[in-house]
């Protein structure tokens, strides 16, 4: 994309369909009279009063405690300069608009119309009332540091100058981590600073608290390296500077350890990079340019350890890896300011994250096959999902253990799942899950492990500990993935068709041919077909060799599941297999069934199967509400696919009585508790949150499964099997790596829950 089609993509983004990047929306009904005489006269006097009582009920009956005011004199916009108040409104917005996503906090931004000292102070102070926190942003120095200073002192709400602590907190983490791969030590090393802005500054001040020596700092402005007999410095810049005769950025460099680059693009050469010492460490953080190129750097110093600030190289410094974080966990224990203790335990927190494996989906986030703590990886992406919960508490005890909690956190399990509710998707379930199999991780066949997503499913099976890899295929192509992604685990890999295979063969086919030889097969038969993986998988669980199977990734279902059912018996008193999706919407947890086996199910087909999804329901701590879904409401219509619905329901309700189900029902009417009472009131449903949906066939289950899945991006576990002896779980064609990683945490509590029936019945 050229310049000028940028520019014009720019402003059209910000300009339609409405201008700007946010807005205010309410989050009280409003619709009619008597919501709006609550939301405001009569009925706003009473939060009123109760403020006037206790000042502090502020945070209780108003926005205050989420809100955090986004404020500029527009004097120092990053890459633009001084384009005053009016100009800098999109970026404030963009500020505002990043702490939404990120951390679910509301912003006004604030841009205000003076560059006196005391006017702009004054003026934040007579707003602050309104404002759980204050992000100051773009304001230049040194009147920056004179202005957070003061508002620190005077306000008793968190306030941070993000363009100064929100570098030095995300480099922080970073240098922390890069010291340790260069294997040196923060009191050791030589720091080189090119720039002495606020920003370098406040990098340079949190470095010192990190342990690097004040007399080990060079720090350079435009005119060259501060020393003391320059009285043009601020008092900030006069700390880092030296009583030495002055030296150019090349001589400074010379062996020095770590260079930190907030000035202009292209300023350090390959030739002063090359006098560095060993295992240089490089952030050169000037955008869009760094002050030496990454591909030049790297090109120049293979040893070379390298940070930007740009997303399209490894290592990006990205301030939204910290400033929504810490000003969540401020405004959650309502701390009266952001000090030093917060900020290092932000640091610290990044710094540890980094060392943990990777979701898959940051990985897909950012093209890469598998990252890894190393040089090319030392601090988190910025779309890692686990931030708001590592950074966010960190910050909120830092503030608790410092004494500027006024609201400290007693339930941290609580605090995380509040964390994870506001980041918009409901992954409780999931997490649910993967705790659950963590308890009692068993042994799980992947039959199609020379495929790069399945084998990476299976190396973060083996690194959450869910379960134990069994790897399925050809053994050197696996070998070949394996040290691609970085899976050295010392798992056991299978390949059936080799001849050191052939004796477990046999014994296979022999025991599948002694059970089907009056079924019309062969022992040879039998022989070949133990060479396929998913009969030798199989077979593999059935004689106890392992736990459980995951399986179907590179083949369509219908393929897979032959040899599954032709070996895996039913499970006892089960007549029935079917399969049920947990789908993750925006109202909890959903499951449907059946997706994928019974195509044209009759009454007691319908019946057993939702018998079979409430099991699983309630497996996963989920009481089933279940509704029996079909075009028709309650006997409205006398076809054969309403009839046969209504038919089940009849059954489980005389059956199973205390089963809450009911049908046949329309989807909208199940969905909507409101609707239905209104309607229905006669119904077991009624006033109920229905949670588990019945479908009258397979086409419309599996269809509504997938609308859900593509159309509203819900997230889905499944199809998971019901109604079999063992534990074996087929993954829909092409499944991702979390899906395949969250059925094979599905596969190894299926495990644990037929384990402990067979235990039981034991005992009996």
């Amino acid at each position: 994309m050229n310049k000028d089609s940028k520019r014009r993509e720019a402003l059209l983004y910000h300009a339609k369909p409405t201008p700007g990047k946010i807005q205010v929306v309410p989050t009280k009904k409003y619709a009619t009279q008597r919501d709006l005489s609550l939301a405001y006269s009569p009925g706003v006097a009473e939060p009123c009063l109760e403020i006037v009582k206790d000042v502090d009920n502020v945070y209780k009956y108003t926005a205050k405690g989420n809100l955090v005011a986004v404020i500029t004199n527009g004097t120092a916009v990053l890459g633009l300069g001084d384009i005053g108040p009016e100009a800098s409104k999109p970026v404030m917005e963009g500020k505002g608009l990043l702490f939404k996503i990120f951390a679910d906090i509301d912003v006004f931004d604030i841009e205000i119309g003076t560059k006196d000292i005391e006017e702009f102070i004054q003026t934040v102070k007579n707003i602050a009332p309104t404002f759980g926190g204050i992000n100051l942003e773009d304001i230049k120095a040194p009147e920056s540091f004179e202005i957070e200073r003061r508002l620190v002192e005077e306000l008793n709400i968190p306030v941070m100058h993000d363009d100064q602590h929100g570098t030095a907190i995300i480099s922080s983490a970073a240098l922390l981590n890069a010291l340790e791969l260069a294997d040196k030590k923060a009191e050791d090393v030589k720091l080189v600073v090119s720039g002495a802005g606020s920003a370098a500054i406040a990098c340079a001040d949190l470095y010192v608290l990190l342990g690097i020596k004040l007399e080990n700092i060079f720090m350079f402005n435009s005119k060259g390296l501060l020393t003391k007999d320059n009285p043009k410095l601020s008092e900030m810049q006069l700390k880092y500077a030296k009583n030495i005769p002055p030296q150019t950025l090349e001589e400074a460099l010379v062996n020095a350890d770590v260079f930190l680059g907030l000035s202009t693009g292209d300023i350090m050469t390959p030739q002063m990079l090359l006098g560095m010492a060993a295992n240089p460490i490089v952030f050169a953080m000037a955008n869009p340019d760094p002050e030496i190129d990454y591909n030049v750097a790297v090109a120049t110093r293979e040893d070379v350890i390298m940070a930007t600030g740009r997303s399209d190289y490894p290592n990006q410094v990205n301030n939204v890896l910290g400033f929504p974080y810490i000003f969540r966990g401020a405004l959650d224990v309502r701390a009266t300011k952001i000090n030093e203790e917060m900020k290092m335990a932000a640091v610290k927190a990044l710094a540890l994250l980094t060392k943990e494996s990777v979701p898959e989906q940051v990985n897909v986030a950012y093209g890469a096959t598998k990252l890894n703590f190393g040089r090319e990886y030392i601090i988190p992406k910025p779309f890692d999902p686990r931030l708001i919960t590592i950074v966010a508490p960190a910050v909120a005890k830092a503030a608790m253990d410092s004494g500027v909690a006024q609201n400290p956190i007693t339930d941290w399990n609580k605090y995380e799942e509040e964390l994870l509710d506001r980041l918009g998707n409901d992954n409780k379930m999931v997490r649910l899950i993967a705790n659950r199999a963590k308890m009692d991780p068993k042994r799980i066949v992947f039959a199609e492990a020379d495929h790069l997503d399945v084998l990476k499913a299976a190396q973060i099976v083996w690194e959450e500990g869910i379960g134990f890899p069994i790897l399925l295929g050809h053994k050197e192509i696996i070998l070949e993935l394996k040290a691609e992604i970085g899976f050295d685990a010392d798992v056991e890999i299978i390949d059936p068709k080799t001849d050191e295979e052939e004796g477990r063969r046999n014994k296979f086919a022999t025991t599948y041919w002694t059970s089907r030889k009056r079924r019309g097969i062969s022992f040879l038969d039998a022989q070949k077909l133990m060479r396929e993986r998913n009969y030798f998988a199989a077979m593999m669980v059935n004689e106890g060799e392992a736990d459980a199977l995951v399986t179907g990734h590179s083949r369509s279902y219908p393929t897979v599941v032959k040899p599954i059912l032709q070996l895996i018996d039913k499970a006892p008193g089960a007549s029935i297999v079917a399969t049920t999706n947990i789908m993750m919407t925006s109202r909890g947890p959903m499951f449907l069934s059946d997706t994928a086996i019974n195509i044209d199910p009759s009454a007691d087909d319908l019946a057993k199967i939702a018998i079979m999804t409430a099991k699983t329901a309630r497996m996963f701590g989920i009481e089933p509400v279940i509704a029996m879904i079909s075009f028709s409401n309650f006997g409205s219509s006398t076809s054969e696919s309403a009839t046969r619905v209504r038919q089940a329901v009849s059954y489980l309700h005389k059956n199973y009585p205390d089963l809450i189900i009911d049908g046949e029902i329309q989807a909208d009417f199940a969905l909507n508790p409101e609707l239905l009472k209104a309607k229905f009131p006669f119904s077991k449903l009624a006033g109920k949150k229905v949670n588990t949906l019945i479908f009258p066939n397979l086409d419309s289950a599996n269809i509504t499964y997938k609308l859900l899945k593509e159309l509203n991006k819900v997230d889905s576990i499944g199809p998971i099997m019901l109604g079999l002896d063992k534990p074996v779980h087929i993954f829909q064609l092409g499944a991702s790596v979390e899906e395949m990683v969250n059925m094979a945490a599905i596969a190894v509590i299926d495990a644990q829950e037929k384990e402990l029936k067979k235990n039981k019945s034991s005992l009996i």
